[in-house]
């Protein structure tokens, strides 16, 4: 099947470390502030498709490493989401792209944050859709507190095996919760939305590499509940709280405007998500559950608030857009909206 929408090109891009895949939607405002999409994990670029036809000017969405048809590389999670900024900064300078609106989606949102750290110069804007928290994911108390000092419970040893070995063999069937297809109509969407573009969604989902260098990547043996903890490669543990900390945005200077968009019926990313390991022991779905003393859920959204309250306290300016009954994928499920909020941020940004 065509996973391109009319109007959308690929492009292969040369990078100092790889070949990068980028969409690209030219349009005649040549003129006016790019607007540059990040996805989130397990997912591609396509998923930007329909925001990208809707937007006025010109928009890039870059397949991050391992994901969509960029080049296959290894994640070393120790530097974090560095590994996936670095390849967003340097599709940018090969694309001859000075400044930009970035958008990140889950995981990308953590990997558009890390690039305003990173290349501040890049960045006109930031919008974060459904982002992961600032202090990582899983493994953290409210004021972002690391859990334990090897962040159990966290990174590659906390995703579904089935569901792997169901992406790595390109199951496009929903006949088990574990298939793509059901992950995304549980997680990825709100319960009840049927989106008409699912198929080039699955597509997408199904384009992740699987492994130890890529998703999700390995993980150690711990001592703590629930025995294991974040190993040092691969997607997944990139945004353990020992290697990914953003919260340094807040001491940019010359600070972008900031986005942030989240539904309140998020699966993935919320205060008591159903991905968060301490979550499951809490339910009682992992047994052996040490307590909310020892091993609470990450309250994600109330840290994401926190730090972007920080960020407007030290002069950046910050525009929340919060959706009820919208899941973890606001951009699908209200696209009007979400344009809406990006085009006016695009139009702050080049005030």
């Amino acid at each position: 099947m065509s996973t391109l929408f009319p109007g959308i090109a690929a492009r292969t891009v040369a990078t100092p470390g790889l070949d990068v895949n980028v969409l690209v939607r030219e349009t005649p405002s040549a003129e006016a502030t790019p607007v540059v999409f990040v996805h989130g994990n397990v997912s591609s670029a396509l998923f930007w498709q329909p925001t990208m036809l809707a937007l006025a000017g010109p928009s890039y969405a870059i397949d991050l490493r391992g994901f969509g048809d960029t080049e296959v590389a290894p994640v070393d999670a120790s530097r974090g989401l560095r590994d996936f900024a670095d390849d967003v900064a340097a599709t940018l300078d090969a694309l001859e792209i000075t400044r930009a609106v970035l958008v990140g989606w889950s995981m990308g949102g953590g990997v558009v944050m890390q690039t305003l750290l990173d290349r501040p110069d890049l960045v006109a804007g930031l919008a974060l859709i459904a982002p992961v928290s600032p202090y990582g994911f899983g493994g953290t108390a409210s004021d972002g507190r690391r859990l334990t000092d090897d962040d159990a419970g966290t990174g590659a040893g906390g995703a579904n095996p089935d569901f792997v070995a169901r992406l790595a063999a390109k199951d496009l069937t929903a006949d088990a919760p574990t298939s793509p297809r059901s992950v995304f109509r549980a997680s990825y969407v709100a319960a009840g939305h049927v989106d008409p573009n699912e198929d080039v969604w699955v597509e997408s989902m199904l384009s992740t590499v699987t492994g130890p260098d890529n998703y999700p990547g390995d993980a150690a043996a711990s001592a703590n509940w629930p025995a294991f903890a974040a190993g040092a490669r691969g997607v997944l543990n990139t945004m353990a709280p020992k290697y990914c900390d953003l919260t340094g945005i807040v001491d940019i200077d010359g600070k972008p405007p900031v986005l942030w968009i989240h539904g309140d019926a998020d699966a993935i990313v919320s205060d008591d998500s159903y991905f968060d390991l301490n979550t499951l022991g809490r339910v009682g779905i992992i047994p052996g559950w040490p307590g909310d003393g020892v091993a609470p859920s990450q309250p994600m959204i109330s840290q994401t608030r926190s730090v972007l309250n920080s960020y407007t306290d030290k002069g950046g300016v910050v525009t929340e857009l919060a959706l009820a009954g919208v899941g973890h994928s606001p951009h699908l499920e209200r696209p009007a909206e979400v344009v809406e909020a990006l085009t006016d941020l695009v139009e702050r940004a080049v005030r």
